[in-house]
């Protein structure tokens, strides 16, 4: 057995969703999530954009000292830059951009983001497999294509980046983000026939998405939070890594894209939920491509801890002491 990613404990967890698939105004907040305000004449000024992508800004605090990391990018090039205008926020704080996945819904807001950040030197956490340009065949014939991120654009502009498929530590032990999430659960069985990765020969079948990996804090007293992009690994994988390397049992919330969505992934489901109710954690909040279905089944299961999100919400965890 390895030894465990010791995580420093702080005080405060900060999440924004910067970009998700849903905007709602008139979403409730609580004492856990503060919706975007609603300004005079909103409706006429720049809107808060929704798309199929996701990003969040995620803040740990200690003491005094507060920080920040990027979690994905979204999908448009200027989607998550023009929703941290409208929301006041800014890239001071920022000391690092970790990516779940290659997949273009992850990383496509990197260019808007480097246009930002200027010749500032920004490390860039991510899988060796995200540069991977991949596909999604459909049976009709159809083609999404998904094209990977460019290092030379990026390391041109200045980005730092740092490839990992071990589990890695940054700003002092107060993240973690899991590298190659393990694959032990007996239903979360990757993608179906179509998912594809260009290589050297070729196009060839890429089910497993290896370069799936969250990002882990712990809030002291309370357990752990818990962000994932997609799941590709399986969101119950993704947890039961997390508290392995953690070696911290509780997890206190999780939140993402639970991949649930579409007739191949519906019969997990089921599982997944079952498995979530045993992992008990405080606060559930699916996002991005969880699915229809996967979150109202969420929902029924777990209505205490279940939270719905929305771009602009930013969710707090904070520890008791």
């Amino acid at each position: 057995m390895e030894a465990p990613m010791l995580l420093t404990p702080v005080d405060a967890v900060e999440v924004t969703v910067l970009v998700d698939n849903t905007m709602d105004v008139l979403l409730p907040g609580s004492p856990v999530v503060r919706r975007a305000p609603i300004k005079p004449y909103s409706f006429e000024q720049t809107p808060l954009m929704a798309e199929h992508g996701f990003s969040l800004m995620v803040t740990v605090q200690v003491g005094d000292r507060r920080e920040s990391i990027i979690y994905d990018t979204g999908l448009g090039r200027t989607t998550m830059v023009q929703n941290m205008d409208v929301l006041g926020l800014n890239l001071e704080s920022v000391r690092a951009i970790v990516l779940s996945h290659g997949h273009t819904d992850h990383h496509g807001g990197l260019a808007g983001l480097v246009e930002r950040l200027g010749r500032r030197r920004m490390p860039l956490v991510l899988h060796p497999d995200a540069w991977r340009d991949r596909k999604v065949a459909f049976p009709n014939g159809a083609e999404l294509q998904l094209p990977a991120p460019n290092r030379a654009d990026l390391e041109s502009e200045g980005i730092e980046v740092l490839e990992r498929r071990d589990p890695s530590l940054l700003l002092d032990n107060l993240i973690l983000v899991t590298g190659q999430v393990e694959r032990v659960t007996s239903f979360e069985e990757g993608s179906p026939p179509g998912h594809c990765a260009r290589t050297a020969d070729g196009w060839h079948d890429d089910p497993w998405i290896w370069d799936d990996q969250a990002v882990v804090m712990y809030v002291r007293d309370k357990g752990l939070v818990v962000l994932s992009g997609c799941s590709h690994a399986g969101i119950v994988n993704v947890l039961r890594y997390a508290k392995f390397l953690t070696r911290v049992d509780y997890v206190h919330a999780v939140m993402g894209g639970f991949h649930l969505s579409g007739n191949f992934f519906e019969p997990r489901i089921a599982p997944t939920v079952q498995e979530l109710q045993t992992l008990a954690p405080d606060v559930i909040v699916p996002s991005h491509c969880t699915g229809w279905k996967a979150v109202h089944a969420v929902a029924r299961a777990m209505p205490d801890a279940f939270i719905q999100t929305c771009v602009g919400s930013q969710f707090r965890y904070v520890s008791a002491n």
